[in-house]
């Protein structure tokens, strides 16, 4: 879907012939950098504003998931399966190299770019904020500090695969009965940190849409992302060479929606990543790292605005 005087989405075609939605804001002749949406989620997730961007030289292409926004939807599909996605986009843009950010459920999705055989020597650096780790990984407690919503929504209560698409579905149809719900659902499990990072109607506002525009087609996108990020991702995180793809993960330390145990994890498991893990910062104040975190991954130099992100006031 376009807003009023929007360009709206491109499309590019996989191997198999499915449709990927993106967009592309900043400078066009800027520094390529795929954007991984959350989950649920689509393109139109928060991100810097298009004219500071622009001048700090950055492309930002954001693309919506199979089955999400105007994406097709590729039922079954696995994690590492995102670098077809994005080779699919990279190819038709000529792009030879680029980065990839991802947050929360895009975050596994950016990793198997850098893992992919066919991506990983185009793939100059991997950035992961808030993200989840596999569901089998050794030594974890998957969900020891979660909260109790995001354990109902990953099968804690009832892991069988059917309970976990039935509990998306009925919560995709109550955003679809009362568009505010997913949004008011979220705030209720927010503790002190990601009530002060979202503390913006007009950012609110942004996440509010980026899900109307993620369910808009229906519940299949969110529910394949469950799926995926449940089961075995299908890639090795040793596979990813940070000699040659440097990776750079960030957590908020009081995160209960991906909890920092799980970037440790990963951190851990990738040889050479770095990690932040920030006190006094949950789940969304990745949103607020964004425009950092791109600096790093351009290798841009210019200093970081306090409105740079949209949705933000300036001066805020």
């Amino acid at each position: 879907m376009t807003r009023e005087g929007e360009p709206g989405p491109r499309f590019a075609h996989r191997a198999d012939n499915k449709r990927v939605a993106y967009e592309e804001s900043g400078a066009p002749d800027g520094s390529p950098v795929f954007l991984m949406h959350g989950t649920p989620g689509s393109r139109r997730g928060p991100k810097p504003r298009g004219i500071v961007l622009y001048r700090s030289g950055i492309r930002l292409i954001a693309y919506d998931r199979p089955g999400y926004g105007d994406s097709d939807r590729f039922e079954g599909r696995d994690v590492a399966d995102a670098a077809r996605d994005v080779e699919a986009i990279a190819d038709q843009l000529g792009l030879d190299q680029f980065a990839v950010a991802g947050r929360s459920g895009g975050g596994p999705h950016a990793l198997a770019c850098a893992a992919d055989e066919r991506l990983r020597s185009r793939v100059t650096r991997v950035a992961v904020l808030v993200s989840l780790a596999p569901s089998d990984a050794t030594g974890l407690d998957w969900f020891d500090g979660m909260n109790p919503d995001n354990q109902r929504g990953f099968g804690a209560d009832r892991p069988d695969t059917d309970a976990v698409v039935e509990e998306i579905r009925e919560r995709a149809t109550r955003a679809a009965e009362d568009p505010r719900f997913l949004l008011r659902d979220l705030m209720a499990q927010m503790g002190p940190p990601d009530r002060r990072a979202i503390n913006d109607a007009a950012l609110r506002g942004i996440i509010f849409d980026t899900y109307q525009e993620a369910l808009r087609a229906g519940p299949y996108g969110w529910i394949d992302d469950v799926l995926a990020l449940r089961r075995n991702w299908k890639f090795d995180l040793g596979a990813i060479d940070t000699t040659v793809t440097p990776v750079r993960l960030w957590h908020g330390a009081e995160d209960t929606f991906a909890p920092a145990s799980h970037g440790r994890w990963l951190a851990a498991r990738i040889p050479g990543a770095e990690i932040e893990v920030q006190p006094d910062a949950a789940h969304f104040d990745a949103m607020q790292q964004l425009p950092r975190i791109l600096r790093w991954l351009t290798g841009t130099e210019a200093p970081v605005s306090t409105d740079m992100l949209i949705g933000a006031r300036p001066g805020q």
